[in-house]
Protein backbone atom coordinates (compact mmCIF):
# COMPACT_ATOMS: atom_id res chain seq x y z
CA UNK A 1 0.00 0.00 0.00
CA UNK A 2 1.32 3.33 -0.85
CA UNK A 3 0.37 6.48 0.28
CA UNK A 4 -1.32 8.99 -2.02
CA UNK A 5 1.21 10.50 -4.52
CA UNK A 6 3.19 8.12 -5.26
CA UNK A 7 5.96 5.52 -5.39
CA UNK A 8 9.06 6.18 -2.54
CA UNK A 9 10.82 7.43 -5.03
CA UNK A 10 8.74 10.86 -4.34
CA UNK A 11 10.73 10.62 -0.73
CA UNK A 12 13.75 10.64 -2.69
CA UNK A 13 15.80 13.80 -1.84
CA UNK A 14 17.62 15.56 -4.84
CA UNK A 15 21.01 16.14 -3.24
CA UNK A 16 24.25 17.44 -4.14
CA UNK A 17 27.71 17.11 -2.98
CA UNK A 18 27.83 19.36 -0.11
CA UNK A 19 24.41 18.77 0.87
CA UNK A 20 25.17 15.20 1.19
CA UNK A 21 27.90 16.34 3.81
CA UNK A 22 25.87 18.84 5.47
CA UNK A 23 23.33 16.52 6.33
CA UNK A 24 25.95 13.62 7.70
CA UNK A 25 27.39 16.06 10.09
CA UNK A 26 26.88 15.48 13.07
CA UNK A 27 24.08 17.65 15.04
CA UNK A 28 24.40 20.29 18.17
CA UNK A 29 22.72 19.01 21.33
CA UNK A 30 20.49 22.31 20.42
CA UNK A 31 19.90 20.79 17.30
CA UNK A 32 18.65 18.05 18.27
CA UNK A 33 16.25 19.30 21.12
CA UNK A 34 14.56 21.73 18.34
CA UNK A 35 14.33 18.70 15.31
CA UNK A 36 12.82 16.71 17.91
CA UNK A 37 10.32 19.36 18.66
CA UNK A 38 9.59 19.10 15.35
CA UNK A 39 8.91 15.44 14.97
CA UNK A 40 6.26 14.72 17.84
CA UNK A 41 6.39 10.90 19.33
CA UNK A 42 10.17 10.58 18.28
CA UNK A 43 12.62 10.14 21.15
CA UNK A 44 15.98 10.37 22.10
CA UNK A 45 17.90 7.16 23.31
CA UNK A 46 21.40 7.87 23.55
CA UNK A 47 22.72 8.89 20.31
CA UNK A 48 19.56 7.36 18.29
CA UNK A 49 16.16 8.73 17.92
CA UNK A 50 13.63 5.55 18.38
CA UNK A 51 9.54 6.08 18.25
CA UNK A 52 7.04 3.03 18.24
CA UNK A 53 4.57 2.40 16.37
CA UNK A 54 0.83 -0.28 17.19
CA UNK A 55 0.07 -2.06 14.12
CA UNK A 56 -1.06 -6.11 13.43
CA UNK A 57 1.75 -8.43 12.64
CA UNK A 58 0.96 -8.85 9.11
CA UNK A 59 0.35 -4.87 8.94
CA UNK A 60 3.86 -4.08 10.12
CA UNK A 61 5.79 -6.04 8.24
CA UNK A 62 3.88 -4.67 4.87
CA UNK A 63 5.20 -1.35 6.97
CA UNK A 64 8.53 -2.60 7.15
CA UNK A 65 9.05 -3.24 3.62
CA UNK A 66 7.43 -0.18 2.66
CA UNK A 67 10.22 1.57 4.60
CA UNK A 68 13.05 -0.42 3.93
CA UNK A 69 12.12 0.26 0.00
CA UNK A 70 12.68 3.83 0.88
CA UNK A 71 15.46 3.18 3.01
CA UNK A 72 17.21 1.60 -0.27
CA UNK A 73 16.31 4.16 -2.31
CA UNK A 74 18.05 7.06 0.15
CA UNK A 75 20.72 5.34 1.61
CA UNK A 76 19.43 5.35 5.14
CA UNK A 77 18.55 3.36 7.38
CA UNK A 78 17.11 2.44 10.70
CA UNK A 79 17.32 0.01 12.81
CA UNK A 80 13.95 -2.22 12.98
CA UNK A 81 12.42 -3.99 16.09
CA UNK A 82 9.54 -6.21 15.02
CA UNK A 83 7.16 -7.53 17.84
CA UNK A 84 3.92 -9.06 18.13
CA UNK A 85 1.99 -6.34 17.53
CA UNK A 86 4.13 -3.21 17.56
CA UNK A 87 7.37 -2.02 15.23
CA UNK A 88 9.95 -0.17 16.47
CA UNK A 89 12.28 2.32 14.46
CA UNK A 90 15.60 3.42 15.77
CA UNK A 91 17.36 5.94 14.13
CA UNK A 92 21.53 6.97 14.17
CA UNK A 93 23.39 7.76 11.38
CA UNK A 94 26.46 4.94 11.67
CA UNK A 95 28.94 6.88 9.20
CA UNK A 96 28.85 9.95 11.55
CA UNK A 97 30.49 7.58 14.27
CA UNK A 98 26.46 6.84 15.99
CA UNK A 99 25.78 10.29 16.15
CA UNK A 100 22.64 11.99 15.05
CA UNK A 101 22.51 13.93 11.80
CA UNK A 102 19.65 15.88 9.67
CA UNK A 103 19.81 12.62 7.79
CA UNK A 104 18.07 11.14 10.85
CA UNK A 105 15.80 13.46 11.03
CA UNK A 106 14.63 13.41 7.27
CA UNK A 107 14.04 9.28 7.81
CA UNK A 108 12.24 9.90 10.79
CA UNK A 109 9.54 12.24 8.81
CA UNK A 110 9.50 9.47 6.18
CA UNK A 111 8.49 6.48 8.49
CA UNK A 112 5.96 9.07 9.81
CA UNK A 113 4.32 9.74 6.32
CA UNK A 114 4.63 5.98 5.70
CA UNK A 115 3.23 4.51 9.05
CA UNK A 116 0.55 6.50 9.02
CA UNK A 117 -0.42 5.35 5.12
CA UNK A 118 -0.32 2.13 6.79
CA UNK A 119 -2.63 3.14 9.80
CA UNK A 120 -0.43 2.32 12.22
CA UNK A 121 -0.64 3.77 16.11
CA UNK A 122 1.80 5.84 17.85
CA UNK A 123 2.80 4.62 20.99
Amino acid sequence: MRPAGGSPRSWHPRTRGDDVEEASAPLSEEEITDRLRDRPGWQRSGDEITRTFSIRYHGAVALIVHVADVERLIGHHADIDLRWGTVRFGITTHDAGHKLTAKDFELAARIDHIAAAHEAEPR
